[in-house]
Order: structure tokens, then sequence, then C-alpha cells
């Protein structure tokens, strides 16, 4: 086997793993958001189970964003690689390119143009608040992903529990907060707030999440970069081997 043989069998094995996974991923989001009521009745069969557990439900559109990209990577780095199709590779490479130059261009914005970012942030914060408000108690998924977000985080609101305030759920729940806003008593009432003063917002929680996993971080998407460039010098290698071997 040689270089072209030994690279295009590579390219094979790789993208084939990743259309396997994607298929998977794809195959759970589709059966999430289509056969909820099996999985609920799965999850409540489980012992000791948690409530926020449920919320597994809130997740099937991003698996299926994920599901369908890793599909599609897979099946362009397979196929273009096994048919020797030039317009395949090139596909691939364009897809990986984007994705690679997606990722360069929010690592700069959040190095370099830290204060831009500090204010995206701050407006992704504002319209959080105006979605709880307007939403919270009332949208089933928009609820269920605050519920998760919040049990899991250990936090409350955006900034604090006053972003509930006027919400669907505090109005229609006799100016009550949400469970995880008081996670050692209940009803969680204004009361009951002021007792717990030292439940954070979210935004806290995710910042100081960041900013302690930083090194973790930092290694994990140098290692996806990593993997994009070595995708693309393959798609590109195998690209003008194509052209030499018919030339």
């Amino acid at each position: 086997m040689g270089c072209f043989g030994f690279l295009k069998f590579m390219m094979f094995l790789f993208n084939g793993i990743i259309f396997v996974a994607g298929a998977v991923i794809l195959g759970v989001g589709i059966w999430v958001k289509v056969d909820s009521g099996s999985i609920l009745k799965f999850l409540g069969m489980i012992e000791n189970a948690p409530p926020e557990l449920g919320q597994v439900l809130n997740v099937g559109y991003l698996l299926i964003a994920i599901g369908v990209l890793l599909v599609v990577i897979g099946f362009l780095g397979c196929c273009g690689a096994i048919r020797e199709s030039k317009c395949m590779l090139l596909l691939f490479f364009i897809i990986i390119l984007l994705v690679f130059l997606a990722e360069v261009a929010g690592a700069v914005v959040i190095l370099v143009f830290r204060p831009l970012a500090e204010d995206v942030f701050r407006r992704f914060g504002t319209a959080a608040v105006e979605s709880i408000k307007k939403d919270y108690g009332k949208n089933s998924d928009l609820t269920g992903l605050w519920d998760t977000t919040m049990s899991t985080l250990k936090c409350c609101g955006i900034y604090n529990s006053s972003n509930f305030v006027d919400s669907p759920y505090y109005v229609t729940n006799n100016n009550q907060y949400p469970p995880p806003c008081c996670p050692e008593a209940k009803p969680c009432n204004q009361t009951l707030i002021d007792h717990f003063t030292a439940i954070p917002g979210c935004f806290e929680k995710f910042t100081q999440l960041i900013n302690d996993n930083t090194v973790a971080i930092v290694a994990v998407a140098l290692g996806i970069a990593a993997l994009e460039l070595c995708a693309m010098t393959v798609s590109m290698i195998l690209y003008c081997k194509i052209d030499s071997r018919t030339a």
C-alpha cells in the first residue's frame, strides 16, 4: 500500500467513525423529539432519578443539528476518498475550513476583543432575561432548559432571582420563584429568597466554570483544531494526487 492508498484508508476510517457517530447522535435526537413519551416512561423507571433528568428531552434539537453536521462531514470524507471524487473532497475541505474559521474567529473575539466579547455577553444576558420574563412557565422547552441549567449549576436566573419577577411562572404560582432558587426549602417565596442570598446567578456561575477549566478548554480546543487541520491537509493531498493520477 503506497502513500496514496494509506491516506485514502485513513480518510475513510476516520470519517467512517465520524459518520457512524453522527448517525447515532442524529437518531437519538430524532427519537428524543418524536418519542418523548417512552423516554419519560423509561426515566421514570430509574430508581432515585433526580427530577431534572427528564429535561434531557430539551437537547433534542441540538443533537439533531450536531448529528446532521457530522453525517454530512463523514459522508463527504468517506465517499470522497473511496470514489476519489474531487468534488466531495473539496466540499469536505470547505465545510471543515468554515468550522475552523468560525472557531478561530470566536477565539479572536474572546481573547483579543475582550471588551467586545463582554458586551456581546451582556446583550445576550439582557435578551435571556427578557425571554425568562416572557416565556418561563409558559414555554415548556425553555422552562425545562432553565430548570436543568439552574439545577446543574446551582444558580438562579441570569443574574439573580429578580429575573423571574412578572414571569408567567411567578404570576401563576402566587409570586413564587423556581425551586432551584431555594434548594433547601419550599415554597420558594421572597422570604426564602432573602434567606438564600448565597445563590448566585447562572451568568456568574458559568463565568466561574469557564475560568476554573480554562486549561482543559484550551487543550480540547487545540486538539480539535489539530484534527481539523489534519483532515483539511489530507483532503487536499488526496485532491491533488487525484489530479496527478489522472494526468
